[in-house]
């Protein structure tokens, strides 16, 4: 059935969205652009980074990528399970808090260990911000504008993540003039960029406590009442994805739970190990980001292996719309190497530019920073927009969007990384990211469409482990490791990413033939793996 079709549900559908709804939205935009100015500030101090800390493409791959991946996509679980359950306005706010002061002492890194450990701390609190806005939004719009909705909130991944670079480099550039020797603290350029973008979440974080907190499914038809015990949930899912209580989790469900969970940490670490020694990184500092990369990617594996083999247990109706779907794990696998291939290109372009081209931090931040988050914005915007016209007419229509996002950039990426000319480069740049943006909105509307109201912020977190696990843990490392074997090649180690884009194309195609029947059957599904619905 199509999404909010069903009792109550279409009258509700048929409703006026109301003046707030859009004032909401327009916050948690705000948010998610905050979100991705702390994210993606690395990219235009890539360079700098490097030469003051003495770490190579590969480091940066895996600073940029895993180590905020693996923390952002285990904490997202549990955080999305609150979301689920408590306040999610309360909760979005905590965690900008945190992740806004980790920014700020990222500044304060005088090694890679520290600026490794105030990654982490970003991505645990950014980890409170998407499942929590993916179901508030999904209670503040209608199934009709849901897909345009989750656009304008994704949005602020590309003004973000535009703004960041045309702020950093600014910082930079301007800091490192006035304090060539060093400012107050002892603070260089891109150290004052980390603190000057951290400090203003704060202010946010108290603005955010202001919004009204929607009843959980009415628009649906579907009011869920409130969990009497929200934190029992949160403390449950801790034991089933946090190593290493995920031992204790398993203990809990017996014997033969234990023995799968432990084969489990066998075989990740196995192959963490194998993989550690056959990708051969060279001398010096690639050796420990190599060494690293897999280790907390093994763990991170393991980690969603053993909340799965949990959720299974503890909530058959939640894991028979997620991990027991092939249209959901289809649609998220599908968009996840949309992730690995955007996600590498997006932050390489300004150590890519600025290499290549010679081009200045400040012009490099206004010019690739600047047309980054128009042509994003317009690419998601436009990209939602044509995902819901394409919904109305064929069940299966926003996923057709997702796959333009995944092809579509191609050609466009190649011709970025191998052109002389630096105008060809900046319109490249632009032009690829309108494309890859194209498919955000459609594929987190399709991944909220197959699952209950109660369901969302789970479902969310779940959706986010393919774009941390498989694109943002992995396509950055493997371009950066690509390019420091080979002699600090960028653009090599960027179409290396391309190598993933088949197996992403087969993914779309049977989420396609999919998806109209798991949405069809979803009630039916829940209802049979045990969920109380009202008839």
């Amino acid at each position: 059935m199509n999404e909010g079709n069903g009792g109550g549900a279409t009258s509700a559908a048929e409703q006026k969205v109301p003046a707030y709804s859009w004032y909401a939205l327009g916050v948690l935009v705000l948010i998610y652009v905050l979100n991705f100015v702390d994210r993606q500030i690395l990219s235009i101090l890539a360079n700098d980074i490097k030469a003051d800390l003495g770490v190579d493409d590969a480091y940066l791959g895996f600073l940029y990528g895993t180590a905020f991946a693996i923390f952002y996509a285990l904490f997202g679980i549990p955080l999305g399970k609150l979301a689920d359950s408590w306040k999610r306005v309360r909760l979005m706010s905590i965690g900008l808090a945190l992740w806004s002061m980790m920014t700020a002492m990222s500044g304060f890194a005088r090694n890679g260990g520290t600026l490794t450990v105030a990654r982490i701390g970003v991505g645990v609190g950014e980890a409170t911000a998407s499942p929590s806005a993916y179901s508030l939004i999904s209670d503040w719009f209608p199934a009709r504008l849901r897909a345009t909705a989750l656009a304008i909130y994704s949005s602020g991944l590309y003004f973000g993540g535009g703004i960041s670079l045309v702020i950093g480099g600014f910082i930079k550039d301007h800091w490192d003039a006035a304090y060539p020797h060093g400012g107050p603290l002892g603070l260089v350029g891109w150290q004052a960029a980390f603190v000057s973008v951290g400090l203003p979440g704060l202010l946010l974080a108290a603005w955010v406590l202001t919004l009204r907190e929607p009843i959980r499914g009415a628009i649906d038809g579907l009011p869920t009442k409130e969990d009497p015990q929200p934190f029992r949930g949160f403390t449950e899912e801790l034991l089933q994805i946090i190593p290493p209580l995920t031992v204790i989790g398993a203990m809990r469900r017996g014997p033969v739970a234990l023995l799968v969970n432990l084969a489990g940490a066998a075989f990740f670490a196995t192959a963490a190990v194998l993989l550690t020694h056959w990708v051969y990184a060279g001398p010096g500092s690639i050796i420990h980001a190599v060494s690293d990369q897999w280790l907390l990617l093994g763990i991170g594996y393991y980690a969603v292996f053993s909340w799965a083999c949990g959720l299974r247990s503890r909530d058959k109706p939640t894991f028979h719309l997620t991990w027991g779907s092939p249209a959901f794990l289809a649609t998220i696998l599908g968009y996840g190497i949309v992730s690995f291939v955007s996600y590498a290109s997006s932050f390489f372009a300004a150590p890519y530019g600025e290499v290549r081209f010679s081009i200045p931090a400040t012009e490099m931040g206004m010019i690739l920073g600047g047309s980054a988050a128009v042509t994003g914005f317009l690419g998601v915007i436009a990209g939602g927009r044509a995902a819901d016209w394409l919904f109305v007419r064929y069940p299966a229509g926003r996923l057709f969007v997702v796959l333009f996002g995944l092809l579509a950039p191609l050609p466009v990426l190649w011709m970025t990384y191998t052109t002389p000319d630096k105008l060809v480069f900046y319109i490249g740049a632009a032009s690829g990211q309108f494309l890859a943006a194209t498919a955000l909105g459609a594929a987190a509307a399709t991944s909220q469409a197959l699952v209950l109201p109660r369901m969302r912020g789970v479902a969310t977190a779940t959706f986010f482990l393919a774009t941390t696990l498989v694109g943002l843990a992995v396509g950055p490392f493997m371009a950066g490791w690509v390019s420091a074997t080979h002699g600090g090649d960028i653009s090599l180690g960027v179409r290396s990413t391309l190598l993933a884009v088949p197996f992403g194309f087969v993914c779309l195609v049977f989420a396609i033939r999919l998806v109209p029947e798991a949405a069809r059957t979803m009630v039916e599904r829940a209802r049979a793996a045990g969920e109380d619905l009202v008839a």
